[in-house]
């Protein structure tokens, strides 16, 4: 906090005691003003009378004012005060503008700077008052200091002055604002009525000092508005405002929408040529469309014209957050078995679910003896659905499907890159499916939570029968935490299992063999979910979980628990809040500042966990932040640290001990919509202060703010008067007296 070189908790004392002569303090005002209009009748009475006199006019003028003199005594009866006194400066609270568009550069220095002369400039001229410096952004007023960064996301004068009026502290006799002009509140389209009541909260007077002056050579992304709530696979309009300023030539200016993707290759959504007015104002309108649900970073940047002076706000990075209508899933089954028809009803019956299913009931090699025209059944459009149609899918389910005689084998690259930029893959066991459908060594097999053993001689499927176990993460993990809830500890008996290998790094087996061992000799994973670059995969090693809607187990909970199973699987790999492991939240985010990142467990089963988050760029080559913290209590939620980022896209993966990971998308700009609209506003800043009867001054210029006078205390008085009421009477009533001899000896009657 900044003062002036007066004190601010004691005032100024003098060291010995002042006198003074003044009029007695039992008189009423009203009296000493008529007592000065009496005297100067008197005098006036006086100068009549000497040019009537015949003689003696030194005597008479002077007898006449001795009168006069002694009768304003007798009114006021003055009295001698010793006092020993002290000087108040009055508290005047001068806002600094702390947001972002302070950091802009104006010549060889930033707005900031010249803010900080003007508040160094004013203290040193304010010896009298007692300067209380705050600073204001997106919050009430708080204590500032020269050289604190200026980062705020907003710039509430509004704000900033209701926390003064309703701060108990002593309200100030005066306010200096020092800013650009481009504040958020009061709004740029708020008339005189909103300058007027600002400046009522306090009803003291708002002096302003401008920082800047002109315009800087600027084209910016001014706003981008989203028409709507983002949908997946549904088209979003954006309407997009560029600003162009500061003489630059900006007759049509490229803009384009790419969505940021964490493999590091920005998709390209849309883009226009916006034509700028002569104002320097365009309006364009583009659509985009979202593939994926979740929080995505969208990239709305221009091509800058020659001589463009701030890159910063060439380009805007927006999280959006993108929502289903419904989840389209891909259903391919190799054979109509009950389990296959389980699931297909299943996706059929829910709402929220937009299925397209496949059933192989003819394979290439059938006799049909019939020409294609005289065939019912249609031939699988493996080529179709996998070359064309696979990234409108937000789940990809393989149930008991053999990839080889249908074609699928060229198109597993494919199907492995889908996963990897955020698609979602289920397989499920049966004859034809893992090892036994030729998965081994595939692409595909790399982008699943399990390993496969593809070697001669290994065997592709158990046909015991068994009842899987939980294994510890699944008894504490969201998604499973409704079928536990129907089911408890039991699972039904299941007519064989799939041969999977080991967990691969950063999957997780929910159920397990309980007899059944892998290569390294752990329980063998019968359902393993895992994390694949941007998506999900689940590999689900049997094809007897329709017995979760049909057997013993299932008559004692009418059916549920199968719902309940695939209700939480899908939701998992959709990223439904619900399911994941973790909430995260970031503080905003801006480029060159250090941030903060919450973490908040959810129903991990335990209380204290080993924290592991991965922070990698997503527009740029950049190696990944590792931050972690060890043993942490989950019962709260537990705030990391971010370095300082520079701008750009950012994705953060969160681990909770050997567990699946929650990915959160962020973006950090270096201005954001501080930086928007790079134009200062004298002119609105003029407005404020005459309307709220202040003074106006450029920073460049002298500046003479007219600051309240201070205050008189006194600390000991003593008031002795000069003579009694009575005295002073009866020199009035002889100096009167001798004026009226005075008079009459002159030949005045």
């Amino acid at each position: 906090m900044r003062t002036s070189l007066a004190a601010l908790a004691a005032p100024a004392a003098t060291g010995d005691p002042s006198t003074r002569l003044a009029a007695s303090s039992d008189l009423p005002p009203w009296l000493l003003g008529a007592t000065a209009v009496l005297a100067l009748a008197s005098l006036v009475l006086l100068a009549v009378e000497m040019r009537r006199r015949e003689r003696g006019g030194l005597l008479i003028a002077a007898t006449g004012l001795l009168a006069i003199g002694a009768l304003v005594l007798a009114v006021l009866r003055p009295v001698r005060i010793a006092a020993r006194e002290s000087v108040v400066g009055a508290r005047v609270v001068v806002l600094a503008d702390t947001s972002r568009s302070m950091a802009l550069k104006d010549g060889s220095g930033s707005r900031a700077d010249a803010r900080d002369r003007a508040i160094a400039s004013l203290s040193k001229q304010s010896d009298q008052v007692r300067l209380v410096t705050l600073g204001f952004g997106d919050g009430p007023a708080l204590p500032w200091s020269a050289g604190a960064p200026s980062i705020a996301a907003r710039s509430d004068l509004g704000t900033a002055v209701r926390s003064l009026a309703a701060s108990p502290d002593e309200r100030p006799a005066a306010i200096v604002l020092v800013s650009d002009g481009r504040l958020d509140d009061p709004p740029e389209a708020a008339g005189v009525a909103a300058m007027r009541a600002l400046g009522d909260e306090l009803k003291v007077p708002v002096h302003v000092i401008a920082t800047t002056r002109s315009a800087p050579a600027d084209a910016s992304i001014r706003r981008v508005g989203l028409a709507g709530a983002a949908v997946a696979h549904v088209p979003l309009p954006l309407r997009i405002e560029v600003g162009c300023d500061g003489g630059l030539a900006c007759d049509e200016l490229t803009v384009t929408a790419r969505e940021l993707r964490e493999d590091g290759t920005p998709a390209l959504l849309a883009s226009g040529l916006a034509h700028v007015d002569r104002t320097g104002h365009a309006t364009l309108d583009l659509t985009v469309t979202l593939e994926r649900a979740g929080i995505h970073v969208l990239e709305v940047a221009l091509t800058p014209p020659s001589g463009d002076t701030i890159a910063g706000n060439d380009r805007r990075l927006l999280p959006i957050t993108v929502s289903r209508e419904r989840v389209r899933v891909l259903h391919v089954a190799g054979r109509p078995t009950n389990d296959v028809r389980a699931l297909r009803e299943w996706l059929k019956s829910d709402a929220s679910v937009d299925v397209v299913a496949f059933f192989i009931l003819r394979t290439p090699t059938d006799a049909t003896n019939a020409s294609q025209d005289e065939l019912a059944l249609i031939p699988f459009p493996v080529d179709e659905l996998f070359s064309e149609h696979l990234p409108s899918f937000d789940a990809v389910v393989l149930q008991d499907f053999d990839a080889q005689p249908y074609g699928l084998e060229r198109h597993l690259p494919a199907v492995a890159s889908y996963v990897r930029s955020g698609g979602g893959l289920i397989m499920v066991g049966g004859a034809n499916s893992f090892v036994a459908g030729g998965y081994a060594g595939s692409p595909l097999a790399g982008v699943l939570p399990i390993a496969l053993d593809g070697s001669s001689g290994a065997t592709a499927a158990d046909t015991a029968t068994f009842q899987p176990s939980w294994s510890e993460a699944a008894r504490a993990a969201p998604l499973l935490a409704a079928l536990k809830g129907v089911v408890g500890d039991e699972l039904p008996v299941m007519p064989g299992a799939n041969v999977l290998g080991d967990v691969r790094p950063g999957g997780v087996a929910l159920w397990t063999h309980p007899f059944r061992k892998t290569a390294s000799g752990a329980p063998m994973p019968v359902l393993a979910i895992g994390e694949q670059g941007n998506g999900r995969s689940i590999a689900l090693g049997i094809d007897g979980a329709w017995r979760l809607r049909f057997s013993d187990l299932a008559a004692r909970t009418s059916g549920r628990g199968y719902g309940a199973m695939w209700d939480g699987l899908l939701g998992w790999l959709m990223r439904d809040p619900r399911f994941e492991p973790a909430q995260i939240e970031i503080a905003a985010c801006v480029a060159d500042v250090p941030s903060s990142l919450r973490v908040r467990a959810e129903a991990l089963g335990k209380a204290r966990a080993d924290i592991t988050i991965e922070v990698s760029r997503m527009d740029a080559q950049m190696p990944p932040i590792h931050l972690e913290k060890k043993d942490a209590a989950l019962g709260e939620p537990v705030d990391v640290a971010l370095p300082a980022l520079a701008e750009g896209g950012y994705a953060a993966r969160v681990t909770f001990g050997t567990g699946s990971a929650t990915l959160r998308q962020f973006a950090c700009e270096a201005g954001g919509d501080e930086w928007a609209d790079s134009r200062p506003d004298g002119d609105r800043l003029e407005q404020l202060a005459k309307t709220t009867g202040g003074r106006f001054f450029w920073a460049d210029q002298r500046v003479a703010v007219p600051l309240p006078a201070p205050t008189v205390v006194s600390s000991e008085r003593h008031v002795v008067p000069l003579a009694p009421p009575w005295l002073w009477a009866l020199i009035a009533a002889l100096a009167f007296g001798a004026h009226a001899i005075a008079r009459r000896r002159g030949g005045l009657t």
